[in-house]
């Protein structure tokens, strides 16, 4: 009996957990739904792991793959990457079970046609509430739903937090609906903090049934917009002056509507950079993108020595990379555009007036004095906690740098 480098015996078979196959043009996407592990293989790579799956050994697989391809193949590096991605059962190891994917009644429910009609009614009720009063237009002065600026701040924050949970469920559900487990996670993208749902599977299904997974997180934002606009007209007073219950509705609008403007930051991997990379069949866009990009300023500034490899990269994403690298900048300048036309006029407006209050000639009752203390006390504990975990996340980088030398 022989054993090759990754330690299994050539003449026998190996124990493998059921797999996924999901055939796209040249490539083959194998998968163990149960941990959401996948992978892209050639298709004779593909034939090859089915050849293993069914029982024939690793030398039986290699004596096939040379008769049906006239080529020897290494299946050493097969059986290492199987074993990476957790395909192999060890010794002892029960078969993989998937089972039943829990939410899948709700995910259908909540895209059947009978929601889409909800749906769609709700979007143009609200466009004909704003037609009708002009002044239900969500705007950036709504924030201020109080002169309480603490008050404020930390409204927008409760209120965010359902809409956001909203936002994700909502992929999921559509995820779900197909079958698919899906896990919520936070991730850092630039400096901003992210809550995203990921559904690994849907490598598995055809591309068209994985735009609905995609954009189902905008379609709630835009019917949850939709439905704050209703409310807040709903609410307003007999002389048709805006509650406070609608000031509230129609501030929660206003971030609703940021959110739907920030997934045309194409740098942090939105939805929409994630739907491009869908369409076009990409593998990782962003990382090829920003690589064409750094090699253009590095050409431009005659730094052809540090210059990184792109023979390696993924022939849809380099062909996209082409393009898609301007529309990062794009971002960058949509980043920056919302900045100065939104972020910024409240920025200042909040943080002026909390500042007036202390060094304003008028009479300021101790109310509004320690809402000033409380909101500066906000933002100054968010600015220096971004700045500490920047540091520490430097500081991490530079010891594994040190550790991966000294090793």
């Amino acid at each position: 009996m022989s054993v090759d480098d990754t330690g299994y015996a050539n003449d026998r078979a190996l124990a493998i957990h059921p797999l996924i196959y999901f055939a796209d043009g040249e490539e083959v996407t194998i998968g163990r739904a149960d941990i959401d592990s996948y992978a892209i293989f050639p298709l004779d790579g593909a034939e090859l792991v089915r050849r293993l799956a069914d029982g024939a050994t690793p030398e039986e697989a290699a004596r096939w793959y040379e008769s049906e391809y006239g080529q020897a193949t290494s299946v050493d590096h097969v059986l290492a990457a199987l074993d990476e991605l957790g395909f192999i059962r060890k010794d002892g190891e029960p078969p993989a079970d998937a089972g039943k994917v829990r939410w899948q009644r709700l995910g259908r429910a909540a895209f059947s046609p009978v929601a889409w009609v909800a749906y769609c009614s709700i979007i143009i009720w609200a466009i004909v509430v704003m037609v009708r009063v002009p002044t239900l237009v969500p705007d950036y002065n709504d924030i201020f739903f109080t002169s309480y600026y603490s008050l404020v701040e930390l409204g927008l924050f409760a209120g965010a937090i359902p809409l956001i949970l909203l936002h994700e469920s909502f992929h999921a559900l559509a995820g779900r609906r197909l079958g698919l487990r899906s896990r919520l996670r936070i991730s850092q993208r630039f400096y901003y903090m992210v809550v995203e749902t990921g559904i690994d599977g849907l490598v598995t299904v055809p591309r068209r049934k994985r735009y609905l997974p995609i954009l189902a997180g905008m379609l709630i934002d835009t019917v949850a917009l939709a439905a704050l606009i209703i409310a807040a007209d709903l609410s307003r007073e007999p002389d048709g002056a805006c509650s406070f219950a609608g000031r509230l509705c129609l501030a929660f609008a206003f971030a609703v509507v940021v959110r739907l403007v920030w997934q045309f930051f194409f740098y942090v991997r939105t939805d929409l950079y994630v739907l491009i990379a869908t369409v076009l069949g990409c593998v990782d866009l962003h990382t090829t993108a920003m690589l064409l990009l750094f090699n253009r300023i590095k050409r431009l500034l005659g730094l052809r020595g540090r210059l990184a490899d792109e023979s390696d990269w993924y022939p849809a994403d380099r062909r996209a990379a082409q393009w898609y690298s301007w529309l990062i900048l794009c971002g960058y300048l949509t980043s920056l555009t919302t900045i100065v036309l939104a972020g910024g006029p409240i920025a200042i407006h909040m943080f002026a007036g909390a500042i007036d209050r202390f060094t304003g000639t008028s009479n300021v009752s101790a109310r509004a004095l320690a809402d000033s203390v409380v909101f500066l006390g906000l933002n100054v504990s968010q600015i220096a906690t971004t700045m500490w975990l920047a540091m520490r996340a430097r500081a991490d980088r530079r010891r594994a740098r040190l550790e991966h030398v000294i090793s």
